[in-house]
């Protein structure tokens, strides 16, 4: 499985953002997706994760409210809208497939990782 995230790119403070992550195959339908982030100089973090069915999804303390996931299965895409972004929102963003069902936020859960895109916040 293979896959793809966009969408970065340099935003104000305050502005928007919508990533995107495609997959290669039809298999992540089943399974739970996350989206993760590094920022330079620190640890990956997990984001955000949703179940197969978008029946559950999971947030972060640091983008409750301003951040939401989603996914449309028939088109093995997952989504993740930003809004009121900060500039300690930047990193390079990373979409995952969990190896089971469930959009879990432990990132040992997830198999495949998928290549990053860049998202700068200016103050």
């Amino acid at each position: 499985v293979q896959l793809q995230a966009s969408g970065g790119g340099l935003v104000q403070a305050g502005g928007s953002l919508r990533l995107s992550c495609t997959a290669s195959k039809r298999t992540t339908s089943n399974n739970g997706m996350g989206w993760f982030r590094q920022a330079p100089g620190k640890d990956r973090e997990i984001v955000a994760a949703i179940n197969w069915n978008s029946d559950g999804a999971n947030y972060a303390d640091s983008v409750k409210g301003r951040f939401t996931i989603s996914r449309d299965n028939a088109k093995s895409a997952v989504y993740l809208q930003m809004n009121n972004l900060k500039p300690e929102d930047t990193a390079v963003y990373y979409c995952a497939a969990a190896r089971g069902a469930i959009g879990s936020m432990d990132s040992t859960m997830y198999r495949y990782w998928g290549k990053g895109t860049l998202v700068t916040v200016s103050s």
